[in-house]
């Protein structure tokens, strides 16, 4: 694990949990709902593509497993990483992990919180039956920077939507977590897929994957339902996937 990587990813851990107070879940595409039928070639929608953890190192398990990685050891973990045990960085990783520790969310047969992309592919191997899976991904490329990373929130025109096969109609979703080194909240979900092209009125560019359930496994709170006008598991309900997250399945 390189210094001067994880420094780098702790000022921007410490920057993002003090702008956004964890707003970043509410405000993300992973979080804004829609149905699936309002997803078509020419619908418009104001969206906010948002890193949880952006510039945060990936590091081997041997690294990763090394380090403590549980809410008994905050502490240690803080010491670690030379974090103030009352700054907002503190904040985030006490508010990651009890995501970690959390009872399994009711509809989800497996989850876990993945320290390495090779924990991370092995339980998306474990938990699909078989090691032959890929992963998908939203890519968001700024027409300002060139280059992928987080956009503002703004208008964007859907441009197409082409419907995906997933095998076995099971998948396992993995989404980006804020931490000093890069951790996934990874759990098995199942839900039509789409790949979207999106436009945004700043001329970013997005080649977005949707996901549209027709149960509640996304955990939506009651009040986004009121808000759609539909009762859980009654319709199909969409978000995207934001851009540091991986939806694995089999090949």
């Amino acid at each position: 694990m390189a210094t001067r990587s994880i420094a780098a990813a702790l000022l921007v851990l410490l920057l993002v949990a003090t702008a956004s107070g964890y707003q970043y879940e509410e405000d993300s595409v992973g979080r804004t709902a829609f149905l699936q039928h309002d997803l078509y070639p020419g619908s418009k929608m104001t969206l906010h593509f948002t890193l949880a953890a952006p510039g945060a190192p990936s590091l081997p398990r041997a690294r990763a497993d090394s380090i403590p990685f549980t809410s008994t050891k905050i502490p240690e973990i803080l010491s670690i990483f030379s974090i103030p045990a009352q700054s907002p960085a503190a904040a985030a990783i006490r508010h990651t992990l009890a995501e970690c520790e959390a009872p399994l969310v009711p509809g989800v047969a497996a989850q876990r919180c993945a320290t390495s992309m090779e924990s991370m592919v092995d339980f998306a191997a474990s938990c699909l039956g078989t090691r032959a899976i890929h992963d998908r991904k939203t890519r968001v490329i700024s027409k300002k920077e060139g280059k992928e990373g987080a956009t503002p929130r703004q208008a964007y025109v859907v441009e197409s939507v082409v419907p995906q096969p997933v095998v076995g109609r099971d998948m396992v979703a993995c989404h980006s977590m804020p931490y000093p080194y890069a951790v996934f909240g990874c759990h098995t979900t199942t839900a039509a897929v789409f790949a979207v092209a999106l436009a945004g009125a700043d001329g970013t560019r997005v080649d977005a994957l949707a996901a549209c359930h027709k149960d509640a496994t996304p955990g939506f709170p009651w009040s986004t339902y009121q808000k759609l006008g539909v009762t859980p598991g009654t319709v199909a309900v969409c978000h995207f996937l934001p851009q540091d997250g991986k939806l694995w399945m089999r090949k």
